[in-house]
């Protein structure tokens, strides 16, 4: 008879989950053969969306366009564009947002956007453009009935004068029309579940879902977490790792899929991932929770 201690953690999922993948456009030939490979071994899932993110100041917007038309053309797959705020106009915003439609967009991620690396870090609204990721959803509203996502932070926004403002800020976004929040990325469940409290303390109904980073560089990891907090145990436990892609791999795999059913012991049932164009972590980590792939015919 087997014992509590002789059943592994993920011996019966029940796969009652729903996930959404977030690739970036390619900047060369390898690149996009390495981003289709990774949709190609991702579709089978049968994500709800996936999302093409929009570099800073938009200097991706070309790419990006041709990223998701692709996505449209040769998938069954739903595409979400990323849209920001930077370096454009409404009127250039609306011109995006028109092709998008045509092309046979239907879901937007309007962020208010990274500045491009000349302006310091700063934001500074375009004289003729959106001052915020709140108004870029009421524009968007106002020319198609786009399905939106915004997004959220449970460890606060960088540029966010208070935990408080920023939480008025997303409410903001949601009231303006948006459908759902992504997280920014995080390693604490407490973080996340505490945001969650604190988000319908203030009203907020719509739907959260975490944004879930699997490491496929701890080193990269670090350079992008401005406001996410890296546990000490991460630390540890990815030390001297990133030398040895394989083992940090099969790490990283690990550690993800645990937090992962941590929050679904929480509640959670839809789950956002950062795949950074790569299958593997993001792939194993559905696996382990359950999710299988749909056999074609």
């Amino acid at each position: 008879m087997n014992t509590p201690h002789d059943t592994p953690l993920f011996a019966a999922p029940r796969g009652d989950i729903s996930v959404s993948f977030e690739f970036f456009p390619p900047k060369t030939e390898k690149m996009e053969e390495q981003l289709w490979g990774a949709i190609v071994e991702l579709a089978p899932l049968c994500p709800s969306f996936v999302s093409v993110t929009y570099g800073a100041g938009g200097s991706t917007r070309e790419r990006t366009h041709a990223t998701v038309a692709r996505i449209i053309r040769e998938t069954d797959l739903v595409p979400a564009a990323h849209l920001t705020c930077v370096a454009a106009s409404k009127d250039e915003i609306a011109e995006v947002a028109d092709q998008y439609w045509q092309a046979g967009v239907r879901h937007i991620v309007a962020l208010r956007g990274d500045p491009p690396p000349e302006a310091g870090g700063r934001f500074t609204p375009h004289p003729q453009g959106y001052a915020n990721a709140a108004e870029l959803v009421a524009g968007l509203r106002g020319l198609h009935d786009f399905e939106i996502s915004v997004a959220a932070y449970p460890e606060v926004h960088p540029d966010a004068v208070s935990a408080e403002a920023d939480l008025d800020n997303l409410k903001r976004k949601l009231d303006a029309g948006a459908t759902r929040a992504i997280t920014q990325f995080f390693y604490s469940s407490d973080a996340y579940f505490r945001f969650l409290d604190k988000a319908l303390a203030a009203g907020i109904t719509a739907p959260i879902v975490p944004g879930i980073m699997p490491v496929t560089s701890f080193a990269a990891i670090r350079r992008m977490s401005a406001n996410t907090t890296i546990p000490d145990w991460m630390e540890r436990m990815f030390d001297g790792l990133d030398e040895r892609p394989g083992p940090r791999a099969l790490v990283a795999a690990t550690v993800a899929a645990e937090f992962c059913r941590g929050l679904y012991d929480g509640g959670v049932r839809n789950f956002h991932f950062y795949t950074l164009n790569r299958a593997e972590q993001a792939y194993a980590v559905c696996h382990l929770l359950g999710l299988r792939a749909k056999v074609a015919g």
